[in-house]
């Protein structure tokens, strides 16, 4: 009994810490957000009076690929980023926890195949001390490292998400219920729910 309650215990834990982590990743992406509209008025407001932030575009680029790569995992398991449902949303029973197996299954390859790449590109920038072509020479491992996070980020939530359908659950993406008329999910798109 108690070897039971400990494994209760440890999932409640590795649930608790990957949901922290997706949140986590949603903060940091937020707060690039904050740092794109902060450098791009700074330059803006900057110009008339004739004070300019060196390299200014550059860090509202890498801000800008840290934002999008970050706020991926989270977006996912929030139901929130675009997918394409047209044949799962036909399907019922077993047979769609096969095709939402299949899905994952896929996008968790081509995940995988993409971080592994960002990872290794990373890491080379670092091993051979890489830097900025522009006017900071910022090492550019730094830079990419938002990039390279977010898809391992990205691959997690993909890798959790499967362990859950594998396990007979609903996947947490999907938001509306399996018997939503299309009038309903109108409604739902319409007032700001996911599809």
């Amino acid at each position: 009994m108690a070897g039971h309650d400990d494994d209760v215990t440890a999932a409640g834990l590795i649930r608790r810490a990957l949901d922290l982590l997706y949140l986590g990743a949603g903060f940091a992406a937020g707060i690039f957000l904050v740092a794109i509209f902060a450098i791009m008025m700074v330059m803006s407001v900057g110009r008339q009076f004739a004070f300019n932030i060196p390299a200014g575009d550059d860090f509202a680029s890498w801000c800008m690929a840290a934002m999008a790569f970050l706020g991926l995992a989270h977006t996912f398991k929030r139901g929130e980023m675009i997918r394409v449902g047209l044949l799962l949303e036909r399907l019922h029973g077993r047979t769609k926890q096969i095709a939402e197996i299949v899905a994952l299954g896929i996008a968790a390859a081509f995940i995988l195949y993409f971080t592994r790449h960002a990872v290794q590109m990373t890491y080379d920038s670092w091993r051979f001390n890489d830097v900025a072509q522009g006017v900071v020479a910022l090492p550019l491992w730094i830079p990419q490292l938002g990039f390279a996070s977010g898809l391992a980020i990205l691959s997690i939530a993909v890798a959790d998400e499967m362990v859950n359908v594998l396990r007979g659950n609903r996947p947490s993406y999907e938001k509306g219920s399996p018997d939503e008329s299309p009038e309903e999910f109108v409604e739902r798109i319409s007032q700001g729910g996911g599809g």
